[in-house]
């Protein structure tokens, strides 16, 4: 069973939340070399000391900000909905569709442009997608609660998260939310939707 945040940790997360976001904004804004961390405190509303309690650079920070959320409220209420007998396949292809929200694909896609323009982000960049996996893989875990060997648990999470990259980065010929249809270079792309469905028939044949 999760554990409920408490009051001092959602504060600290909140906080964290606010730093990376303004980081974020203020690297579209204005490019990585456009700023400086006294701009992502004054920005976000607080100290360069508190900024160093929750980051090493600004790279880092700017990375966090392409995940980060304001509010986790509706995932943590979507979670509940999940049927207590449902498959961890079933919970695993729920908690993809929850995470990988049109909004959160754009941000992920805006921070990959940056990467590749700065090459120093770019392991900020693999950090938060791993993060991201990281996470999927404690929740699946502990909604599964033992019922399911964990090496299965962990070859599902790879499987799906070992396609982010692809997905993110244009190797696979999937139309993410927001591209264009007419764009001669998606000629022949599947929805992302679709592609969600495909990823998980193949999961359920088992390959």
């Amino acid at each position: 069973m999760m554990t409920k945040p408490t009051l001092r940790h959602l504060k600290k997360e909140a906080t964290e939340q606010s730093l990376a976001i303004a980081a974020f904004e203020l690297a579209l804004e204005h490019g990585l070399d456009g700023f400086v961390v006294e701009d992502i405190v004054q920005k976000a509303g607080y100290s360069r000391r508190t900024f160093a309690n929750y980051f090493t650079c600004k790279e880092e920070a700017i990375a966090m900000g392409a995940t980060s959320v304001h509010s986790t409220t509706e995932f943590e209420n979507l979670l509940t909905k999940i049927p207590p007998n449902a498959s961890l396949l079933d919970v695993l292809y729920q908690l993809i569709k929850m995470q990988l929200t049109a909004n959160l694909i754009g941000r992920l896609r805006e921070l990959l442009l940056l990467s590749q323009k700065y090459p120093v982000l770019e392991p900020h960049f693999l950090g938060v997608v791993h993060q991201m996996q990281t996470k999927a893989q404690e929740t699946l875990l502990d909604l599964s609660n033992g019922n399911d060997d964990e090496v299965y648990t962990y070859l599902l999470i790879n499987a799906v998260y070992g396609t982010i990259l692809p997905l993110i980065d244009g190797r696979l010929n999937v139309l993410l939310p927001g591209q264009n249809m007419n764009d001669h270079q998606r000629a022949g792309a599947v929805t992302f939707d679709a592609f969600l469905e495909t990823m998980f028939v193949y999961l359920r044949k088992g390959f």
